[in-house]
């Protein structure tokens, strides 16, 4: 019997990943506060989100607030929007939910949830569909990857600088009018040193953990990036008082491993340095503000961009990952998304820096666990 684990204390449970993935041109970047707090010294997720989107300790808390009540109606105008769904979107600034629809018939009933309402082509189901005849055709040499931007109803597809899309778009067989074409002068990379919001090492290396979470028979564990390691390889906490071993792993497709602790390691529902503990996986809608605490440079937000990237690096090509204009340096990787309360995902990769700004992907939480019966530790 596998003696009864724990985790380490640090950002609870779901995965945590090390890539670094190209940043197309224009992308935008957390704005910067009215009074800057150094890096490193927002030691907390609400002082993060006052930073990086310029917010005062009133309005962040008033955010997160919005946000909350943002979820809870969403779930109501998916519902009232039936096959007419095409996504929501929330605005920070405004603090109000759009949600998209394909049919204006289905208008009314939407508004009548609380939130506003867009007309588009595609929607969300459209655009994956999309996305998914470019997953099939798999991507060329100089396209770097693709993913929904359902604000703009279309599939932005990122491409080396002087690189075409024409013939992936022709292979896929998808309408140019579906896809907008954008050039990168930077390319998909892994971190050399991966550690997010604490960290664990196995072997000659170090990731970090994401999220506790408990498997089908109630055991203790966390969920981690699959290039941390295979299936049978050790992990050690950072103190080297807690062991563990990776029981499922995977990467490339998708970067995500189950540890099982096997001693010493006390599962939590924290986020090192969160001043919440986390409470749920409510996916937040494109727009939220959203929060990632990694080692290297601490809590930083910014916003959610766009759900399902496909990213193409010389390592394989990992598919379904989530945009965010999130900063993020080397060692961050496998840190802990959080908006609010509900875990997101953990940190893949991103490229640019915490002084400059960059973008930054995460895996998303849910299908992980779902994939392999596991359960995020709540309490």
């Amino acid at each position: 019997m596998r003696p009864s684990p724990v985790i380490s204390a640090i950002g609870t449970g779901v995965l945590a990943f090390g890539l670094a993935f190209s940043v197309a041109p224009g992308a935008s970047a957390a704005a910067a506060p009215a009074e800057p707090t150094p890096d490193g010294e927002a030691a907390t997720m609400l002082e993060a989100l006052e930073r990086d989107l310029g917010l005062t300790p009133l309005g962040a808390e008033e955010l997160l607030d919005a946000q909350e009540t943002a979820f809870e109606v969403e779930s109501e105008a998916v519902q009232a929007a039936g096959d007419a769904y095409g996504g929501s979107l929330f605005d920070p600034e405004s603090q109000k939910l759009t949600v998209l629809v394909t049919d204006t018939g289905a208008v009314d009933a939407v508004e009548a949830t609380g939130a506003e309402t867009t007309l588009v082509s595609y929607g969300a189901e459209g655009l994956a569909e999309v996305v998914d005849d470019l997953n099939a055709a798999g991507a060329p040499e100089g396209v770097l990857g693709w993913y929904p931007d359902v604000g703009g109803d279309t599939v932005v597809i990122q491409v080396a600088e002087g690189a075409s899309a024409d013939g992936l778009i022709e292979s896929a067989g998808v309408e140019a009018s579906a896809v907008e074409v954008e050039e990168t002068d930077q390319t998909p990379r892994l971190f050399a040193d991966i550690v997010g919001g604490e960290a664990y090492y196995m072997g000659g290396g170090r990731c970090s953990v994401g999220f506790a979470v408990t498997d089908a028979s109630g055991a203790d564990g966390f969920v981690t990036a699959g290039h941390c390691g295979t299936v049978g390889t050790s992990a050690e906490s950072s103190d080297g008082s807690g062991s563990g071993v990776f029981e499922e792993s995977v990467f490339p497709g998708n970067d995500g491993a189950f540890v099982a602790a096997t001693s010493n390691w006390n599962a939590t529902n924290r986020v090192e340095g969160s001043s919440s503990t986390v409470s749920g996986s409510t996916q937040a809608p494109i727009g939220s503000a959203i929060c990632r605490s990694g080692s290297t440079t601490g809590w930083h937000c910014g916003t959610i961009e766009a759900r399902g990237q496909t990213v193409s690096y010389p390592q394989g090509t990992v598919q379904d990952l989530t945009r965010t204009d999130v900063c993020a340096e080397p060692g961050d990787s496998g840190g802990s998304f959080i908006s609010g309360s509900q875990a997101q995902g953990v940190t893949s990769g991103g490229s640019g820096n915490c002084s400059s700004g960059g973008t930054t992907y995460y895996q998303e939480v849910g299908p992980l666990l779902s994939s392999w019966g596991l359960s995020l530790v709540t309490g």
